[in-house]
C-alpha cells in the first residue's frame, strides 16, 4: 500500500506539473521552464521571524521563548533572564 508521504509528493510534483503546463500556455515560451526553478528563491526569508528569547540557562545555553519554564530541562539548573 502507497503511504501518506508518498501521495503527499505524488500530488505536489502533479500539482507542479499543472502550474507549470497553465504558465507555458499562459506566456506561450518555454522560458517558464527557466525561471520555475527560481521561485523558491523569491520567497526566500519570509516568516523567518526569530522568538524573543524569555529566559536562558547559563550553563548550557538553552533558550526558552516563553515563562513556562524555570528550569533548564537538559541540567536542571535555573534559567535567568538575559540582558536587556
Amino acid at each position: 500500500m502507497v503511504g501518506s508521504r508518498s501521495v503527499t509528493a505524488a500530488v505536489g510534483l502533479l500539482a507542479s506539473l499543472v502550474v507549470t503546463a497553465a504558465l507555458w500556455w499562459y506566456f506561450d515560451t518555454l522560458l517558464v521552464f527557466l525561471l520555475v526553478p527560481f521561485v523558491p528563491i523569491l520567497f526566500r526569508g519570509l516568516g523567518d521571524s526569530r522568538p524573543e528569547v524569555v529566559q536562558e540557562c547559563p550553563h548550557c545555553g538553552f533558550q526558552a521563548t516563553t515563562d513556562a519554564y524555570d528550569y533548564c530541562p537538559r541540567d536542571g539548573s535555573r534559567l535567568d533572564r538575559p540582558d536587556e
